[in-house]
């Protein structure tokens, strides 16, 4: 029987990387997301190129009754769900905390963390009830380091952080394993969500910068969930060569010589 593997916020970026990765080693794959044409287009797309069964589920994380309802259907069409990719997860806007923006902070709350605690919530029991699973929780290199003006997405981030200890400890006893990858840049629509439709502000952001690609993180995820079974990676923080940490890149190295 196939295995199964649930990632939230699939419909571009980290998530859309790692479904086709998972497709193409023979998983059944269960996308979410808010945009119903573009799950749509990639359930077709990967069902024809590698023949695996892709379940599509509509839903925002940011709302509990929706990620229920959804969770429900899929249950009746999965026996076991053997790894949740906790995916969904964005930044808006960049402010200093004097100056921020309230609703981009209720968004990045409630996407980050509440998202990803309501759908953990539903399918931690599928896991703890098949005495086994995998987490993997995306979290970010601002989970490591505060940058000035990321604030609040920082907090969100670092909250992850934490939220993935609790569950590591919580779910010992039940042989789940939790993992939190942590990405740097990424050239992926995350700037351009973060400042709202701005394309150039986003491609600025990455001038100079050899930056990650989505399907580096898409191999990392394979690598750590498919480890031996008595391997577990708990954090694992990886960024481009042109990068060291949430602050420092190339960009500020070369000022830094100055």
């Amino acid at each position: 029987m196939a295995r199964t593997i649930l990632i939230t916020g699939a419909t571009a970026g980290f998530g859309r990387a790692m479904a086709s990765k998972f497709a193409k080693e023979g998983y059944t794959i269960c996308i979410t997301g808010r945009r119903e044409d573009r799950l749509e287009d990639i359930k077709a797309e990967l069902e024809n190129q590698y023949g695996v069964k892709v379940i599509a589920l509509v839903f925002d994380v940011r709302d509990r009754a929706q990620v229920t309802a959804a969770i429900d259907r899929l249950k009746e069409q999965v026996e076991r769900v053997d790894i949740l990719v906790n995916n969904a997860g964005l930044a808006a806007g960049l402010a200093p905390i004097d100056e921020g923006d309230v609703d981009d902070w209720e968004v990045m709350i409630d996407t980050n963390i509440k998202g990803l605690l309501y759908v953990t919530r539903q399918i931690a029991p599928m896991m703890r009830k098949q005495a086994g699973g995998h987490i993997i929780n995306i979290g970010s290199t601002a989970a490591n380091l505060v940058y000035k003006n990321g604030n609040v997405y920082c907090a969100t981030k670092f909250a992850v952080d934490a939220l993935s200890q609790a569950m590591r400890i919580d779910l010992l006893p039940y042989g789940i394993k939790v993992t939190t990858i942590n990405p740097g840049m990424a050239e992926t629509e995350f700037s351009l969500v973060r400042f709202k439709g701005d394309a150039e502000r986003a491609r600025n952001t990455y001038a100079e910068i050899n930056a990650l690609q989505a399907e580096d993180i898409a191999d990392i995820t394979w690598y750590c969930a498919t480890l031996p079974p008595h391997v577990c990676i708990n954090d694992l923080t990886v960024t481009c060569l042109t990068q060291a940490n949430s602050y420092y890149s190339i960009k500020e190295a070369d000022r830094i010589k100055e």
